[in-house]
């Protein structure tokens, strides 16, 4: 009996010290599951989606336990596309989201029309001007290739300007299954751009769009900010994440962002609660942004209204699409958070927790940026290039296809170097 006592004593005190990332990571899924989720309508503005997600969230930090919460409101004048999104060519319909989809700053058409394509072999600006003053393209969509007219990009603006030539629109050819690159369409242009699949239009002579738009001026969205109190207040650890994605397309198809970036979000509430649970040396700050992709609005706007001293912050860390596979960590650093990136290199050199760490040149990419421009010392971590790269702004980066294997070595990363940095 006194054997099987202590057999049994040494399992509940074996429990009783393994670390929690196994429920880490199921709280971490559940997040992710749930902002992805239909209710939330790709996290977007059309429908509310984003404004739901916050307020969701808002919700998580408050279970964990935060020592201060708060709302930050900002304004942003958006471009959506919440009703019709209808396209066939030559009598076959097309998959919105895959197979066509709107440039971000498109405004809305409905109507038949000619497929003019441009000739990039023999390319001549002036010609097609002049064809496209001939009856048989009146009010033609002109077809070219993306790189094309970004190479040639003053003819092509002239094309996209009301009064620079009688063309209806533009349609834009990139492989699919197509992708919504860009969400922050603050104008809008004259005519309706489009990116649409090459194979689609191929040898076809019409097209027949039914396309609404929605500009939404001073649409209100807000940062979430959860605080715990450290031992030391006269610096302080920030965590941030950004929860808004690209939305919907018409009334049934949405970009749920399983990777992008229900994974960060996720992360920042498992680090908020993991905090709650072993108080910190130093304040910590747990921020989820919205309008990240509607151009950093949100970052932006707490960078100029910051709630705390952007000196007093010892090192913030951004966390954006974690949820992918590949072995190898991407990074980057602001120039006063370059120093420590010798430190995160030092930790995963001796727990393995990655391959290695890929350090990229800083750029106006993730919410770390504004951060960055200000002086603060900080690094944005991604997971990019793995398998669920490929669903990056689309309808598949989803809940069925979420990668999970980033998250508990990504969390232990942080974990240790903010145990470290603490020390000293």
């Amino acid at each position: 009996m006194k054997n099987k006592f202590f057999s049994l004593l040494a399992i509940m005190l074996a429990f009783a010290i393994m670390p929690s990332s196994a429920q880490d990571l199921a709280r971490y899924k559940d997040v992710v599951k749930t902002l992805s989720s239909k209710k939330y309508q790709g996290r977007g503005y059309a429908r509310g989606g984003a404004n739901k997600a916050g307020r969701y969230l808002y919700r998580q930090l408050q279970k964990a336990g935060m020592d201060e919460l708060t709302t930050q409101p900002f304004k942003i004048d958006i471009n959506t596309f919440p009703g019709r999104a209808a396209m066939s060519v030559d009598g076959k319909s097309l998959i919105a989201g895959r197979e066509f989809s709107p440039r971000e700053y498109s405004p809305g058409t409905k109507g038949e029309f000619p497929l003019y394509f441009v000739d990039t072999l023999n390319y001549d600006s002036k010609r097609i001007f002049a064809d496209l003053e001939k009856p048989e393209n009146k009010n033609a969509m002109v077809v070219c290739d993306f790189w094309f007219t970004y190479k040639h990009g003053k003819d092509f603006r002239q094309l996209q300007t009301a009064g620079g030539a009688p063309n209806a629109g533009l349609l834009l050819t990139w492989e699919t299954p197509l992708k919504f690159f860009k969400a922050y369409g603050e104008r809008v242009v004259d005519k309706p751009i489009i990116w649409v699949g090459p194979e689609c239009v191929e040898g076809k002579k019409r097209v027949k769009i039914d396309l609404e738009n929605k500009m939404l001026k001073g649409y209100e969205c807000f940062n979430v900010i959860g605080k715990i109190a450290g031992e030391r207040h006269d610096s302080c650890f920030v965590f941030i994440a950004h929860y808004d994605h690209v939305g919907s397309l018409g009334r049934h198809v949405f970009y749920p962002g399983a990777n992008d970036n229900a994974s960060g979000t996720a992360t920042l509430v498992t680090l908020a609660e993991y905090y709650a649970k072993h108080k910190p040396k130093y304040d910590m700050y747990f921020i989820a942004f919205s309008g990240e992709d509607a151009n950093l609005r949100g970052s932006n706007f707490f960078t100029e209204h910051p709630i705390m001293p952007l000196e007093k912050i010892k090192y913030l860390i951004n966390i954006d699409m974690i949820g992918d596979n590949n072995p190898v960590l991407y990074c980057e650093t602001s120039d006063a958070g370059l120093s420590e990136f010798a430190t995160f290199e030092k930790i995963n050199n001796k727990k393995k927790y990655f391959k290695g760490i890929n350090r990229g040149a800083l750029a106006a990419n993730s919410d770390h940026y504004p951060f960055a421009k200000k002086g603060v010392p900080c690094i944005f971590f991604e997971n990019e290039k793995g398998d669920a790269f490929k669903n990056y702004h689309s309808p598949q980066d989803s809940w069925e296809n979420a990668i999970s294997v980033t998250y508990e070595p990504l969390f232990r990363l942080v974990r240790d170097f903010i145990e470290d940095k603490s020390r000293r």
